[in-house]
């Protein structure tokens, strides 16, 4: 599996949290879940790419603004996950801000596979992207664990 198909792996899965969690609009607690899912999803495939991904990038003049540009979205991402967390799930500015992160999410994951993937693919050479994949799905399951092990610890505080 090369780096591309990992990405995409990690994109359909978080596409398929957030209409799990659109469609959860009317059980506050349900959408807690879904939401601390979503977040898990979002912290694990993040620093995975940019660890993975992301820093090959920076050593094409081509990729560098491609790659800065997905890093501050993430970190636009983050604040926006933070700030839901913050809220109360029965609040219509939680059912607001959700919409927000979804949108947001919907147009970077689009971004990154119709303009960032294409710029990368011309600049990594083929035994790159395959070499990548790997390694990013290594990161990622081992984020994905840490962050469910904290999650956890925080609820039974």
């Amino acid at each position: 599996m090369d780096i591309f198909d990992a990405l995409l792996q990690s994109h359909e899965q978080q596409r398929a949290i957030c209409k799990r969690l659109l469609s959860a609009i009317g059980e506050p607690e349900q959408r807690r879940q879904v939401l601390d899912e979503l977040k898990v999803e979002m912290a694990a495939h993040e620093t995975a790419e940019e660890r993975t991904f992301y820093v090959p990038l920076f050593a094409h003049d081509e990729t560098v603004d491609a790659a800065r540009h997905g890093i501050a979205e993430h970190h636009e991402m983050d604040e926006m996950v933070e700030d839901l967390e913050q809220a109360d799930p029965g609040s219509p500015e939680w059912l607001e801000s959700i919409g927000k992160l979804v949108q947001k999410l919907e147009h970077h994951l689009q971004e990154e596979e119709e303009k960032f993937f294409p710029q990368a693919r011309e600049v990594l050479s083929r035994g790159q992207q395959k070499a990548l994949g790997e390694p990013y799905r290594e990161e990622h399951e081992r984020l994905a664990a840490k962050e469910e092990e904290e999650q956890e610890r925080a609820q039974q505080h």
